[in-house]
């Protein structure tokens, strides 16, 4: 990674349209993971069905798969800025959505499997977009720096949320649903304040090929495909976030507040490295950091899922954070530097797949397995997943294994 010639650590906020950019998608995150922790809760206490939390994760993925090959293009060929704030619009109208089912107690899955959907799509046009437009508001040398402080944003809403979000629902379900409201429409607001910046648009006509791109960018750039990929696999097995509720209540016997630290746990840990990493940042052996950051993720879930006790338990989840912004902060500086940014958008519509993959479809495998075989073997089989994935993802990919300092490639 290079650091700014200035030794600024905070490089990436002397630019104006970056820090707007920054505290807007910390508003999100935070409200994501709010309604996260609510909608989790809410299921489980109406339901008390493990494959229902499951299904939480899997509606929310299907439109990012469905719509891969439009959202991409979608980042590339129009205003970045306006597709982030339409879509942050969108999303607080499901969450109020959500809001309204509730004050008018008509709680119904399937009816909030339905707004999933919606939210899901809002998702698939916002992550590309998002991730293609952050490289647009920093100049190159200072993007490194902008990733990290990118990271730590959504770690400590990661952290700040599920608390929050545990302690609002402890209280109400309908304050928990009107706070994430009001912050989606804040963020909104922040995105609409950022100048228009510079964007090299696909000038080509639509066509299968223009389409197909950010595939063939993918395909042939080995180091990008086993960084995707890597995380992928590993998260996929790895995740338990779908069963906290579970672990929350029926393992640990703890409430809604202490299903909320379970959920901050993996965000405690996160910030604390991607602090560091902002201020100290990776400059050798990149690739194999981010092998140990997977393998420590694997025990990290391996410890949770065969943990009874609560102390263990966080400390466990706290490991899985830490290590996982490790692969993170090394996945997206590669895809950012690697990119061209004229197909960015559509490498990072595969790449938010991969991501809602290992996430949204991790939480339909673990809900899926808990409701076969429990809670406790699902997390662990996918514990013992993840380190395997690990050491074969690392003799598989030399080259990203080899990876040294995080720079741009020559072209």
């Amino acid at each position: 990674m290079t650091i700014p010639a200035s030794g600024d650590r905070f490089a990436a906020f002397r630019h104006a349209s970056y820090s707007r950019f920054f505290f807007s998608r910390f508003l999100a995150a935070f409200a994501i993971q709010i309604i996260s922790v609510a909608v989790g809760w809410q299921m489980y206490d109406e339901t008390g069905n493990a494959l229902y939390l499951g299904l939480i994760g899997l509606f929310q993925f299907l439109p990012s798969l469905l719509l891969i090959l439009v959202t991409g293009s979608v980042a590339d060929r129009y205003n970045r800025r306006a597709i982030m704030a339409i879509c942050m619009v969108v999303g607080a109208l499901c969450a109020a959505a959500l809001l309204g089912l509730t004050i008018a107690n008509s709680f119904s899955p399937w009816l909030v499997f339905a707004i999933l959907i919606v939210f899901g799509i809002e998702r698939a046009f916002m992550g590309p977009a998002v991730q293609s437009l952050g490289p647009n508001l920093v100049p190159e040398e200072d993007l490194p720096n902008a990733i990290a402080w990118n990271s730590s944003s959504w770690q400590t809403a990661s952290i700040l949320g599920p608390v929050v979000g545990g302690l609002l629902y402890g209280a109400s379900a309908v304050v928990a649903y009107a706070v994430a409201v009001l912050f989606l429409i804040f963020a909104a607001l922040l995105v609409f304040m950022i100048p228009k910046p510079v964007q090299k648009n696909a000038a080509n006509k639509v066509s299968w090929g223009e389409i197909m791109a950010g595939f063939r960018f993918i395909s042939g750039e080995k180091v990008v495909l086993g960084a995707i990929s890597l995380d992928l696999f590993a998260v996929l097995l790895g995740g338990a976030v779908a069963l906290m509720p579970i672990f929350a209540r029926d393992i640990l016997e703890l409430g809604p507040w202490g299903l909320g630290m379970l959920r901050a746990a993996p965000g405690v840990g996160a910030i604390i490295v991607a602090i560091w990493l902002a201020f100290y940042p990776i400059r050798h052996h990149a690739g194999i950091a981010m092998f140990i950051g997977v393998a420590l993720f694997g025990a990290g879930t391996l410890v949770f899922g065969i943990s009874a006790t609560p102390w263990l338990s966080i400390s466990a989840l706290m490991l899985m954070g830490a290590s996982d912004m490790i692969s993170v902060y090394v996945r997206e500086t590669l895809i950012a530097l690697w990119t061209p940014d004229e197909v960015r958008g559509r490498v990072n519509a595969v790449n938010m797949v991969f991501v809602g993959a290992s996430n949204e479809l991790g939480e339909f495998r673990a809900g899926t397995m808990a409701s076969i075989f429990g809670a406790v073997p699902a997390v662990v089989i996918g514990g013992v997943g993840t380190l395997a994935v690990a050491v074969i993802w690392a003799l598989g990919f030399p080259k990203l294994r080899k990876i040294d300092s995080l720079d741009a490639p020559d072209r």
